[in-house]
């Protein structure tokens, strides 16, 4: 029998919203294998999944670019590197069950959703303004630091970093804050869309403060919706992720409001004193 992924789980969520450090608190769940990071050259690798090879269109991905062929390399390869929280191997006769988090796959829902039917998905959301503001700050970083298509054709201004979204040849050339808000707005606007195509029972919402301010509360509701056994103490507080760019402060984003206030006004978003809504 070819070994399959079984009832797979991906973490859907903007960069810089949280999902590394939820990765790390579910990979200690009994049931996850995960392949200790994020799957960009995994998946990007395969023929026809790049988006050089789809004319640089974007990281967006549908239910038409699954091909069977795509799938079962795209299995192999997690098969090959997955490993549990003791760091063994999946057992050959069985069907392990993945854990995964990648960014790009804001961008890839209906993809991942029609090459495993028994996946599930968690939305993770984070306050806008804090994810736009630390997404700003990793666009300043060096190289290779979030940087994602250093070819990337027609690009100038500071090299492309995170995900790329639809239409992103229509940014060239403006403010990096209005660049950076064009990415959060277009990948969520797409994300929350696809998700809501998704049946209730495949997706669990959560929110990154709640999950701050209850882990143990958050996670126990986590493990009932997959059914997954949490059999390790859950700290609390969490501890950082390691993928901060600098250290943890309340207001942090506040830093960078007077960039991004005219995009945010623009966009019909706004500042109140303590969040970003629309």
């Amino acid at each position: 029998m070819t070994q399959r992924l079984e009832r797979p789980v991906f973490i859907i969520a903007m960069p810089r919203s949280g999902s590394t450090l939820l990765y790390n608190i579910l990979g200690a769940a009994r049931e996850a294998f995960t392949i200790r990071g994020e799957s960009h050259a995994l998946m990007e690798t395969i023929p026809g999944l790049h988006p050089r090879d789809r004319g640089w269109s974007s990281n967006r991905l549908t239910e038409n670019d699954t091909t069977p062929s795509i799938v079962t390399e795209m299995t192999a390869r997690f098969l090959a590197r997955m490993i549990d929280r003791d760091d063994r191997r999946p057992n050959p006769e069985e069907s392990p069950i993945l854990l995964e988090k990648t960014p790009k796959n804001i961008l890839r829902v209906p993809f991942l959703a029609a090459a495993y039917p028994d996946a599930r998905f968690i939305y993770l959301q984070r306050e806008p303004i804090e994810t736009i503001s630390s997404m700003l700050e990793g666009w300043r970083q060096p190289p290779p630091k979030f940087k994602g298509y250093p070819d990337l054709p027609g690009w100038t201004g500071n090299e492309w970093s995170f995900l790329l979204v639809p239409g992103w040849r229509e940014l060239i050339g403006l403010p990096l804050a209005q660049i950076v808000l064009e990415q959060w707005l277009r990948a969520t606007t797409t994300a929350l869309a696809d998700i809501a195509e998704l049946e209730p029972k495949r997706l669990y919402r959560l929110d990154f403060s709640e999950l701050l301010d209850h882990p143990t509360r958050e996670v126990t509701r986590i493990g009932d919706f997959l059914g997954w056994t949490f059999d390790r103490k859950i700290p609390d507080p969490l501890p950082l992720s390691g993928s901060q760019i600098s250290a943890p402060a309340k207001g942090k984003w506040r830093a960078n409001a007077a960039e991004l206030a005219p995009a945010m006004a623009a966009a019909r978003l706004h500042f109140d004193p303590e969040t970003l809504s629309k």
